[in-house]
């Protein structure tokens, strides 16, 4: 087998020989760096005849369990156990969900610089996680907000103020639980999302029928119209955007469709940031 053949085989032993044996216990004089493949095996929990075949390109496709136990035994990254998935069964991993508390300064700068078009970075429960000052001033102040409060669909359909600034409220309700749907699946937190689904059917009549019709709503651009209390009514048109290598964030951002509004949006953050200092 040549060794455009056997990228997987290739790419396993340079991750092994990149690990210190020490850092795992093992002990003993080596020929070469890295990991024996005995002891990567050991550490997958799988057959040391396997794990050899897997490097020589012997053997067959290995299924997810084993692909998912190499990945953990050679401590790979994220994007390494991607590529792992991508060189031996030729599509990524099932997706799995890992909560988020925040993002990163490079992105919250990023969200800073939109001065005049309200964004913010959502996870895939719809915990609001991150967002600029032009959404403070046009949707909501979420940093006034306790972090468990900061969740869209508990807005939407627990807070009566919240929801009388929306137009068309019942189309846009429907749009967002199937939206919210499709996030919870996408990033493989369907379990994660249970308690919340829970608590909104007991305490909106509203969720629980929604909920109950089971549409599911794709990724998509639109438009929102709210009643803001300054602004008055305003249109913004909004798209959102996958964060790389974060499948339970998602980015999205408001734009201003009349260039005044754009104008008197950013003349609302200026004055706010000047209060604020």
């Amino acid at each position: 087998m040549t060794a455009e053949t056997n990228a997987l085989g290739l790419f396993l032993r340079d991750r092994r020989m990149r690990l210190d044996p020490a850092v795992f216990g093992f002990s003993g004089r080596r020929r070469t760096p890295g990991l024996r493949r005995e002891e990567v095996a050991q550490r997958a929990n799988i057959s040391p005849t396997w794990y050899t075949w897997l490097e020589q390109g012997r053997g067959g496709a290995p299924s997810s369990d084993v692909l998912n136990r190499i990945a953990r035994g050679l401590m790979l990254t994220e994007p390494e156990r991607e590529h792992v998935f991508m060189l031996a069964l030729g599509r990524p991993p099932e997706v799995r969900y890992h909560g988020a508390e925040g993002i990163s300064p490079r992105l919250q700068r990023l969200l800073d610089t939109l001065d005049a078009s309200p964004a913010l970075v959502r996870t895939a429960a719809w915990d609001v996680v991150a967002w600029n000052r032009a959404a403070t001033v046009v949707m909501t102040d979420y940093g006034k907000l306790a972090p468990g409060d900061r969740n869209i669909l508990r807005m939407l359909f627990l807070k009566r103020d919240i929801r009388n600034i929306q137009h068309d409220w019942q189309t846009m309700a429907r749009f967002i639980v199937g939206s919210f749907r499709a996030d919870a699946a996408r990033a493989g937190a369907t379990s994660e999302i249970t308690e919340l689904v829970d608590e909104l059917c007991r305490n909106s009549p509203e969720f629980d029928a929604l909920w109950r019709e089971n549409e599911v709503v794709g990724p998509s651009e639109g438009t929102k119209r709210l009643r803001h209390p300054v602004l008055g009514d305003i249109e913004l048109e909004y798209s959102g955007f996958a964060v790389d290598g974060r499948p339970d964030l998602n980015l999205v951002v408001y734009n201003p469709v009349d260039p005044a509004l754009a104008a008197r949006i950013r003349a609302m953050v200026a004055e706010s940031t000047g209060a604020a200092r």
